[in-house]
């Protein structure tokens, strides 16, 4: 019997060892998201009592986040006010000439309240990206001072606010687009509106 209980002990030992290993390996596969979610700073949308938090890294140029925007709305309407979005700016300069620019309009629009709104409108219009007038347009109809709002592109007011954006991220682990945050976990799974939803409500 004593032979036993110390077999099965080491087996309690063994198997308690190889959860904790594979969290410490889930930590390191998954990187944490390094700088936490700011209300006051952070595009965020949904309620600050949300129980669930989504974070977004996304290039308004970049075709995997486009395709990723639509499901983002799914995974947004199935959860309701149990999730909130965050999105920030995470624009690959190498790959898209425009990619910058928008995410500066996108701040632009924000300094007038209107994030959201240039936001959703860019990802609608990827193949205007190269076309300034097309936005100024919408600005117009939303109502932005858009005196201001080219001058505030033209000087390259928000760059820096963009650039903090793209550093979190490399401190992140990010290193593409989309790359999605799930609770503060990096989601390994796909840019689809089942797997974010089954992802976010797992943790």
């Amino acid at each position: 019997m004593a032979t036993t209980a110390k077999a099965v002990s080491r087996k309690a030992g063994s198997i308690r060892k190889t959860r904790l290993e594979t969290v410490e390996q889930q930590e390191i596969d998954n990187p944490r998201l390094a700088v936490p979610v700011d209300p006051g700073r952070d595009h965020v949308q949904g309620p600050s009592t949300a129980t669930l938090t989504l974070v977004e890294y996304g290039d308004y140029q970049c075709p995997f986040c486009g395709a990723a925007y639509p499901e983002v709305k799914k995974a947004q309407k199935e959860l309701g006010s149990k999730l909130r979005f965050v999105f920030r700016n995470f624009p690959l300069t190498r790959m898209h000439e425009f990619a910058l620019n928008a995410a500066e309009t996108a701040e632009a629009a924000s300094a007038q309240g209107k994030f959201w709104e240039m936001h959703d409108f860019l990802y609608e219009h990827q193949g205007n990206l190269g076309d300034p007038s097309v936005a100024l347009e919408f600005a117009k109809k939303v109502g932005l001072d858009t005196k201001k709002f080219q001058s505030d592109l033209s000087q390259h007011k928000y760059q820096s606010r963009v650039k903090e954006d793209f550093d979190s991220g490399v401190r992140s682990g990010v290193n593409g687009t989309p790359t999605f945050y799930v609770n503060g976990v990096r989601h390994e799974g796909e840019a689809t509106a089942k797997d974010l939803v089954k992802a976010l409500q797992a943790k």
